[in-house]
């Protein structure tokens, strides 16, 4: 079977569940997110992206193609971008100045130069090679990047993002894959058997009267956790789950909690 790829060469679009603009938005690609066509129509196609293996319908205006090798190119890169609000990148052919954001994956680059299909693109900056080791010593300062931004379903970026989202950004920074979905993350890392046994960088994750998971966190130590619920915060916790001192009432009930790093 012969597969074909893409390659988002836009800062930030929507994925949405259906091929339709008036459908759902299920997660967002940022620039060099890449993946597998599974089906192109004349206006949308429907994708697997590489890193977390999620489907959805992007529109055909807001990816290119690519071959095999450019694919696996992106795949085998460990460049990142790191922390900060924007990224300049320029489009060498027309001076266009794209504005990406932090996680975005940058292609193997020489001074900055780089290709994404045909087009040459010039970084401002550098890029980051995450460190695992540094996940630890480090995971306060990166959540906490994202602190005050809006709770947005499906989002991804420092404008908008969903709990799952959040959890998965901060740990791209170290080089920790995490599913898209906190049910899907809840089933990845290794279960810590206390609260109290919790540290910073571990993921505390929340269920509704269903049983469902429907909501995941980032400790901060074994007392406080940053999530997305409104905006991300920063709230107290206990055995019961979290508790939301503005609305004086635990909004979240505590399943598990997991370790990663």
């Amino acid at each position: 079977m012969n597969l074909s790829f893409g390659v988002c060469n836009l800062s930030l679009v929507p994925l949405r569940t259906e091929a339709s603009d008036k459908s759902e938005m299920c997660s967002q690609l940022l620039f060099g997110d890449h993946f597998t066509l599974l089906e192109v129509g004349e206006k949308w196609s429907r994708i697997q992206t590489e890193y977390d293996e999620y489907e959805g319908w992007i529109d055909n205006k807001q990816y290119v193609k690519v071959n095999q090798a450019t694919f696996d190119g992106l795949r085998n890169s460990k460049s990142i971008l790191s922390l900060q609000v924007f990224h300049k990148v320029s489009k060498t052919d027309n001076l266009t100045v794209l504005k990406l954001l932090a996680g975005s994956t940058i292609p193997q680059n020489v001074d900055g130069l780089f290709y994404l299909g045909d087009t040459r693109y010039k970084l401002e900056g550098a890029t980051i090679n995450p460190i695992n080791s540094e996940f630890r010593s480090g995971v306060k300062d990166a959540a906490q990047f994202y602190l005050g931004s809006p709770y947005l379903w499906g989002g991804r970026s420092i404008f908008g993002i969903d709990c799952s989202g959040f959890s998965q950004m901060v740990f791209k920074q170290f080089g920790i894959k995490l599913k898209r979905d906190a049910w899907q993350q809840a089933e990845q890392g290794e279960l810590v058997g206390f609260l109290q046994e919790s540290r910073a960088g571990d993921l505390a994750f929340f269920d509704n009267e269903e049983g469902r998971i429907t909501h995941v966190g980032i400790m901060l130590d074994n007392q406080k956790i940053i999530h997305a619920s409104g905006t991300v915060r920063i709230d107290p916790i206990d055995n019961q789950g979290i508790f939301n001192t503005e609305l004086n009432r635990y909004t979240h009930k505590l399943r598990i909690v997991k370790r990663f790093s």
